[in-house]
């Protein structure tokens, strides 16, 4: 019992609970997902997976190490958000452009992207969206708060990295089945371009706030 109270800050269970309520509210990095893991299947979608868990990893990172010092230079936070409002234009740009075709389910992982594109996606739709910061930055200083040792900040962070992860993953899984894919085959492209869609319309949503806030 010692243990777990040196391991876990005693507003951990409240913490995990928002953190994975959190996860349920699809955002940039659901639909990026959604979008690989229908044409490309889980082996051309988990290094998203693990480069989206990772970038959240940094922002906890931060956080742990003193993000609320550093979120005082404006200028910075804001070539963040700029460049994460960016990169959502160019990713949903890409799969509104997506071809219209029927899923060859023999042959649909001879195209996959490369695990080493597919890690690097990841990580930049998860550190270009400043809204990850803000939400580590609220979730850990106002729950955890004042009191919090750097073992139970630095174990609650290392579960929700891999809460992020296996959530990902799941959901990668049972977009992947081949059941599910049967139905889908004559509709990946739909599904790719909604999220297309979707993406640019988190990026011009970002930029729209950035600007009305000057």
């Amino acid at each position: 019992m010692e243990l777990l109270t040196t391991l876990f800050p005693p507003a951990f269970l409240a913490l995990a609970l928002a953190h994975f309520v959190a996860l349920l509210s699809p955002g940039p990095d659901f639909f990026l997902l959604m979008g690989f893991a229908a044409r490309h299947r889980l082996r051309g979608s988990a290094g998203l997976c693990v480069g989206i868990a990772l970038g959240n990893g940094l922002y906890i990172l931060l956080v742990i190490l003193g993000w609320s010092a550093l979120r005082q230079f404006t200028l910075l936070f804001n070539v963040i958000e700029l460049l994460g409002a960016l990169y959502l234009l160019w990713i949903g740009w890409h799969l509104i452009h997506s071809r219209a075709r029927t899923l060859a389910l023999d042959n649909a992982q001879t195209e996959r992207p490369g695990l080493r594109r597919q890690f690097l996606l990841g990580l930049g739709s998860a550190v270009l969206n400043p809204k990850n910061a803000l939400f580590y930055l609220a979730l850990m200083t106002a729950l955890l708060g004042p009191n919090v040792t750097l073992l139970q900040q630095s174990v609650s962070g290392l579960w929700m990295v891999t809460v992020v992860l296996v959530w990902d993953l799941a959901v990668v899984s049972v977009i992947a089945l081949p059941a599910i894919q049967r139905r889908l085959s004559d509709h990946i492209w739909k599904m790719e371009r909604a999220a297309g869609v979707v993406l640019i319309a988190f990026g011009v949503w970002i930029l729209w706030q950035f600007f009305t806030s000057l």
